[in-house]
């Protein structure tokens, strides 16, 4: 499958909106408990630094989406944090490789120095892999900094990437 990933258009807010919340209602990754209607969703995804929205290049269909956005203000303005979303019917064909590298390209375009994620979760074994695959470092881990779904709650690893 060829991937080709976009910046977000007002067009893509409903399908983007459809795969944000399969995470969100799946309550294994995000943080957001309530899922994005379509405004809060437009507005959501407008903004972030970028919004990136991968397509099947054939088709033209939405499989996944990246947010992108400052991590903190200031003097920690230059570290960003990103999310990212993939269609549950193709996950496992390195379609969030392909988000997570495009995405690191954008920071660096966009002037950030470090990309952090906050709160991987212990459970998230794809995510974990893919993290130390591209190089990125472990910073410790939370313990039971993730509420999960069933009230549970799960671990947090942070990561860090110099950009």
């Amino acid at each position: 499958m060829n991937i080709k990933i976009r910046p977000y258009e007002i067009r893509d807010t409903v399908k983007a909106i459809f795969i944000w919340n399969q995470i969100v209602e799946e309550g294994r990754a995000f943080p957001q408990m309530e899922p994005l209607t379509e405004a809060s969703g437009q507005q959501f995804f407008l903004e972030q630094s970028f919004t990136g929205i991968a397509c099947e290049e054939e088709t033209g269909k939405i499989i996944g989406l990246y947010i992108l956005h400052p991590n903190n203000v200031g003097r920690c303005g230059h570290i960003c944090n990103a999310s990212y979303a993939v269609e549950k019917t193709v996950r496992g064909q390195h379609i969030g490789e392909k988000l997570v590298i495009h995405c690191m390209e954008k920071a660096k375009e966009l002037n950030f120095r470090i990309l952090q994620f906050n709160a991987v979760v212990s459970s998230n074994t794809a995510a974990l892999r893919l993290y130390q695959k591209l190089g990125f470092v472990r910073l410790g881990v939370i313990p039971e900094g993730f509420l999960m779904k069933d009230g549970t709650y799960e671990d947090i690893i942070p990561h860090y990437y110099i950009l």
